[in-house]
């Protein structure tokens, strides 16, 4: 006969300490500032998205799997948030030191508004990722 090898309590403790080590938290700042240069998570090495907004199956460094991330409309509602505030705050200031004209006013806060709009979209989205990733979300 062989000798059994474990009981049931030590097979439970070995149970509990994996469930343990796979759920040990993890950093969240580091992950959120890897997140806004758009690189993995995890690994800090690989490239989030590939193109403009479209998100890596993978990690191409550390081979994070990344088809389960769901950014959705989080990235865009927080660009249009932060946008829509910097950029009412900045028309009032230069409407009321200024004066400029309508035109010029269109002109220089649709071009601000737009630029400010394409470079914080991709970020906010590795920072969603960089959230999901840190807090064990949709299966990370």
């Amino acid at each position: 006969m062989e000798p059994i090898q474990g009981t049931a309590h030590e097979e439970a403790a070995m149970a509990t300490e994996t469930i343990t080590a796979e759920m040990e938290e993890r950093p969240f700042w580091p992950a959120v500032r890897k997140g806004w240069r758009k690189r993995c998570p995890q690994c800090g090495e690989g490239r989030v998205l590939r193109g403009y907004l479209k998100l890596n199956d993978s990690c191409d460094c550390c081979g994070l799997d990344l088809t389960k991330t769901r950014a959705d409309d989080g990235p865009a509602y927080l660009t249009i948030l932060i946008v829509g505030h910097l950029m009412v705050a900045g028309m009032l200031h230069v409407f009321m030191a200024y004066r400029p004209s309508p035109m010029e006013m269109l002109a220089i806060f649709g071009f601000g508004t737009v630029a400010l709009s394409l470079f914080l979209l991709p970020r906010f989205k590795g920072v969603f990722v960089g959230i999901q990733w840190a807090k064990r979300m949709h299966g990370l």
